[in-house]
């Protein structure tokens, strides 16, 4: 798909995405307070690990829906999800019930993940050369619903109230109807086209194979191919066994995940530190404000270093940028600086996003496309569930060791991809794209030109793979 045709649907997907966060912010910032007025201090976690959890379920099946209809209405799929869930929230408020309400705060977190599955919905409409640059725009459109959601929470208590309905249950009316614009924006206006770069841009045609000709018996035509789409897809255990064979694969997944936790798990903390510090919340809103501003507003600078310098050296960069401000989390929690604490949330905010970009920029360069989207889909759900494991662990190492125990634990979590890391560096990887490794200017002086394709593909009917890599 040439730059003209994909710019129309990634257009639509910057739209979406924009949509996507506005809902998700205007709903979240008041979903834990919305909990404990319901069920009580004791269970006001719940509503983000609620929340984080439902991401973390959605993300392989949307990625198998993306598989068997296509990325259109996958996408469409999880936001009427996201959509149906706000009403839910809202219904759980009027009734005063918790277990209503944390099913709607469930289905609410699909959202998060359908605003995930963008960034691969837009490297299949980018040439290698590209991707990582493609996937940061539609990730940065996510800045303007983080800045914009927020801001709306008074305006939605106020509409809520004047409703009938309790105060904190308006922010999802406003949720509800930016999940259902961008659903249907997508399934409207979401047309990538059969020529695109990627098998699950839109189904594609079943295909009728060459005529057979077996000597002694009459040619017959062979049976025609069964569409891609609907096809069963490979499974997501099928798709991270692949991905532990080839080093920069491997690396992929694991960073997305580690860098993911480590980000969750200081952030969260942060504001219980800031006020056990004796700051006020003026100050903790403006941390945590530079902490999200830092994991989106410069994601399109580390897409194009992705694809300039190659994603392997981004993806280091990210681990150098985290561990800076996970030490600089350790001097913090020493010195109760204002100044150093918000450095390292920016710090820890532009560590994640380069990880994250650089990590799904070598993720959708798997030459192996019916492992590609399943592979994401499952790393997706990691990603998630890591996210979910960090912040329940968060607590207790705050209560037990402080801030300083908080940010131990986040370097011990960053080991493992600091040894991949090394592993990826030394071996390379020839089930990625070399342009996605290495970047337009790789050792091979080929700009854009593809890795040598893996040759141990699976069967898109296969749900299981031997030793081998083969059915």
């Amino acid at each position: 798909m040439t730059a003209g045709t994909a710019r129309r649907p990634i257009g639509v997907l910057v739209v979406s995405n924009i949509l996507g966060g506005i809902g998700v912010a205007s709903g979240i910032a008041v979903g834990a307070i919305l909990a404990q007025q319901v069920g009580g201090t004791a269970v006001a976690g719940l509503g983000q690990a609620m929340s984080v959890l439902g991401a973390a379920v959605a993300a392989v099946p949307l990625a198998t829906a993306a598989v068997r209809l296509g990325r259109r209405w996958a996408l469409a799929v999880g936001y009427t999800l996201a959509m149906l869930g706000g009403v839910v929230i809202i219904g759980g408020a009027v009734l005063d019930s918790l277990l209503v309400l944390l099913v709607g705060l469930g289905l609410f977190g699909v959202a998060q993940a359908t605003n995930l599955q963008t960034r691969y919905a837009a490297s299949d409409l980018a040439d290698p050369a590209s991707r990582g640059r493609t996937m940061s725009v539609v990730i940065w459109a996510t800045t303007v619903g983080s800045v914009a959601g927020p801001n709306l929470t008074p305006v939605g208590e106020r509409l809520g109230t004047s409703a009938g309905l309790p105060g904190l249950a308006g922010p999802y009316l406003f949720s509800v109807v930016a999940f259902a614009l961008a659903g249907t924006v997508l399934a409207l206006f979401y047309r990538p086209g059969r020529a695109g770069l990627s098998a699950v841009a839109e189904p594609a045609t079943p295909e009728v194979a060459p005529v057979a000709a077996v000597p002694g018996r009459a040619a017959r035509p062979a049976r025609a191919a069964r569409p891609a789409w609907g096809a069963r897809p490979v499974s997501a255990a099928a798709s991270l066994r692949w991905a532990g064979r080839h080093p920069v694969a491997r690396f992929a997944v694991v960073l997305i995940a580690v860098a993911h936790a480590t980000m969750v798990m200081v952030m969260a903390m942060t504001p219980l530190h800031m006020t056990h510090g004796g700051m006020g919340l003026e100050l903790v809103g403006i941390v945590i404000s530079a902490h999200v501003l830092g994991m989106y507003a410069l994601s399109p600078l580390f897409g194009w270093l992705a694809d300039r310098v190659g994603a392997l050296r981004v993806a280091v960069l990210g681990i150098t940028v985290l561990a800076t401000a996970v030490a600089l989390g350790l001097l913090a929690a020493g010195s109760g600086s204002f100044a150093v604490t918000m450095t390292a949330l920016v710090l820890l905010g532009l560590g994640w996003s380069a990880s994250l970009i650089a990590s799904s920029a070598m993720l959708a360069g798997v030459d192996s496309g019916d492992v590609r989207v399943p592979l994401q889909g499952a790393t997706d759900a990691l990603m998630n569930y890591a996210g979910a494991g960090a912040a329940a662990l968060a607590g207790p190492i705050l209560a037990l060791d402080g801030f300083r125990g908080v940010n131990l634990a986040a370097a011990l979590l960053l080991v493992p991809a600091v040894l991949l890391a090394v592993a990826a560096v030394r071996r390379g990887d020839a089930g990625v794209d070399d342009a996605q490794v290495h970047g337009t200017h790789g050792s091979d002086g080929d700009r854009g030109a593809p890795g040598p394709v893996d040759r141990h593909q699976p069967d898109p009917g296969s749900t299981d793979l031997d030793p081998a890599g083969r059915r």
